[in-house]
C-alpha cells in the first residue's frame, strides 16, 4: 500500500502520473513543459511517488502475439474450503506461475478470477492440471475464451481535486 494518501497527491501529482501512464519513457523537462513545472520539479515529485509506492513499477508492455502468445482466457476458480491457509496457498501458486496475467480475490459464486495467457489450447491444459486439477483444494473453475482484446491496460483513473 502507498504511503501517500490519495488526499496527498495535488493535480500536478495527477498530471505527471496521467502522462507516465500513457509512456513511462516521457522525460522530465516534456512533463514539465506540458503541466507548467522544472524538470527538476518534475523529477523530485517522481522520487517521491516511487518511494512513497505510488508509482509500484514502470515495465515493458509486450504484444502477446508478437512472442508467440495468441490465446488469452478468463478463469473463475472456486475452493473447496474457503479457510485463509487454503486461500494464501492458491494465492502462492498463482503468484509463481507466469501464465497467470491478473489474479483477483472476488466476491459472489467463485473465490477468485484469473485472466491466463498461453501460447495454445494445449499449454492451457497443462495449466490447468498444475493449478487445478492437482490441486485438492479447487472445486471447480469456469473458462472463458477470449475472442478479442478489446481494451487491456493497468492506467488507474486519476479524479482531480
Amino acid at each position: 500500500m502507498p504511503d501517500v494518501p490519495a488526499a496527498d497527491l495535488d493535480y500536478l501529482d495527477r498530471a505527471i502520473l496521467s502522462k507516465l501512464q500513457e509512456d513511462s519513457r516521457t522525460i522530465a523537462e516534456s512533463i514539465g513543459a506540458q503541466i507548467g513545472l522544472s524538470a527538476a520539479a518534475v523529477q523530485r515529485r517522481i522520487k517521491r511517488l516511487r518511494e512513497t509506492g505510488v508509482i509500484a513499477r514502470e515495465v515493458a508492455v509486450v504484444e502477446p502475439k508478437s512472442v508467440g502468445v495468441h490465446m488469452t482466457f478468463v478463469v473463475m476458480v472456486e475452493m473447496e474450503r474457503e479457510r485463509i491457509e487454503v486461500l494464501d496457498a492458491f494465492r502462492k501458486q498463482v503468484l509463481g506461475d507466469p501464465a497467470v496475467q491478473q489474479c483477483y480475490y472476488v466476491t459472489g459464486t467463485a473465490d477468485f478470477v484469473l485472466v491466463v495467457a498461453c501460447r495454445d489450447m494445449t499449454e492451457f491444459e497443462e495449466f490447468t492440471r498444475r493449478m487445478f486439477f492437482d490441486n485438492g483444494e479447487v472445486r471447480h473453475f469456469t473458462t472463458s475464451v477470449v475472442m478479442d482484446r478489446v481494451k487491456v491496460g493497468l492506467s488507474v483513473p486519476l479524479h482531480g481535486d
